[in-house]
């Protein structure tokens, strides 16, 4: 499986960015979304069943962040709105065959390259 994010960039707090997620290769089971900040350990941000039915937020996503995916292609939505300095990470896509959500990174088996979030205050 081959994993390349997108749509991150510099953005005012309380602005948003939509990061995009193109997966091919062979088939997952489910999609995730996770950051890492400087200096602190890489976290859980939002997941989903591949088919949608189950979705999973951190508790700083809810409410804010939507995942989603376009069933016409393989592309995985992270919609993020009303951002804060504290969301200045490198975002991650990744992706599992085995079926279930996991929250935890050593659950996923395949990583896209992180894409950059800057949030200035």
């Amino acid at each position: 499986v081959q994993l390349q994010a997108s749509g991150g960039g510099l953005v005012q707090a309380g602005g948003s960015l939509r990061l995009l997620c193109d997966a091919s290769g062979r088939t997952v089971s489910a999609m995730s979304w996770f950051r890492q900040a400087p200096g602190k350990e890489r976290e859980i941000v939002s997941a989903m069943t591949w088919r949608g039915d189950r979705k999973f937020y951190a508790d700083f996503a809810k409410g804010r962040f939507t995942i989603s995916r376009d069933n016409r292609n393989n592309t995985v939505y992270l919609q993020m709105n009303r951002l804060n300095f504290e969301d200045t990470a490198a975002y991650y896509c990744a992706a599992r065959r085995f079926s279930g959500i996991g929250t935890m990174a050593r659950n996923y088996e395949f990583w896209g390259q992180g894409t950059l979030v800057t949030v200035s205050s």
